[in-house]
């Protein structure tokens, strides 16, 4: 399940997606992004073509691997650079769906304050 405070790195560069969740984790996650794969948060790899996707996170017992493509169309992806980009978990459930998850802004958000 995809919650409000969690951790979402996105890959800008596409990858070779005959990896599996041990080769994302160890290979692209530790040596090219830099990052824990064991953090708890969700990695996101694209392919060349853009119509498919890959995420890999850990749950606390082990990896998980989400692999996704679309019948039609492509996801909409960043710009592709060699760098590694933060997207919120509507960002996410948005680029999971095939919608422009860059036309999703975080708000800020104020809790109102008791009155006596």
């Amino acid at each position: 399940m995809i919650t409000a405070g969690l951790r979402v790195l996105i890959a800008t560069k596409p990858v070779d997606f005959r990896r599996g969740a041990d080769g994302l984790a160890a290979a692209l996650v530790r040596e090219t992004l830099g990052d824990d794969p064991f953090s708890g948060t969700i990695y996101v790899f694209r392919s060349k073509r853009a119509d498919r996707v890959k995420m890999v996170a850990w749950d606390g017992t082990g990896l998980v691997l989400l692999w996704k493509r679309l019948e039609s169309g492509a996801f909409k992806w960043p710009p592709i650079t060699d760098g590694v980009m933060r997207l919120t978990s509507a960002q996410l459930a948005a680029l999971v769906d095939g919608m422009d998850w860059s036309r999703l802004h975080a708000r800020d958000v104020t809790r109102p304050t008791a009155t006596s």
